[in-house]
């Protein structure tokens, strides 16, 4: 089989390594990224606080995954619900409107992947550089919020079903 010839470079990414941003009360920590890998997927660390719920929203040109590492969630996609703790994967098609609350009473830790990649630079955009670890709450401003998701495929659609 010929392979073609690429300008991506391998690379490795240990812990608490790669960009990143706080993000409302999530600090998303970058590990693939549409530059390193050519547009094809983004994989985003995310550490959220208990209660977290971003607003109910739809991506219009990517496809998100979730596979969950640490915590208990509940996730909506449509008029589906799901529940899912350590070890569980949702694949959530583009174009379903869609949410997710972390019930559990400690913070969660979970992989946001996309396909093709665009919300790596979405989280760049629409967060603030996280400077030091953990967690730290950024006022949420749902209106500017709507404004950068348009620029990234993505439309807020209202709050949090939840």
């Amino acid at each position: 089989m010929a392979t073609q010839p690429t300008s991506l470079q391998p690379y490795t990414l240990q812990a608490n390594e790669g960009q990143a941003v706080w993000y409302t009360t999530t600090r998303m920590t970058l590990k693939a990224t549409g530059e390193s890998t050519g547009g094809i997927i983004s994989v985003v660390e995310a550490l959220a606080a208990p209660d977290t719920a971003p607003p109910w929203h739809v991506h219009r040109y990517d496809d998100e995954m979730f596979y969950i590492l640490e915590g208990s969630f509940l996730l909506k996609c449509g008029d589906d619900l799901f529940e899912g703790g350590p070890g569980t994967f949702v694949f959530l098609p583009r174009g379903i409107p869609h949410s997710f609350k972390v019930v559990s009473e400690t913070p969660a830790r979970f992989l946001v992947i996309g396909t093709p990649a665009n919300m790596d630079q979405y989280f760049v955009a629409a967060g603030t550089p996280a400077l030091e670890e953990g967690l730290r709450p950024q006022p949420i401003d749902f209106q500017q919020m709507a404004i950068i998701a348009a620029q990234y495929g993505m439309e807020i659609l209202g709050p949090p079903p939840f």
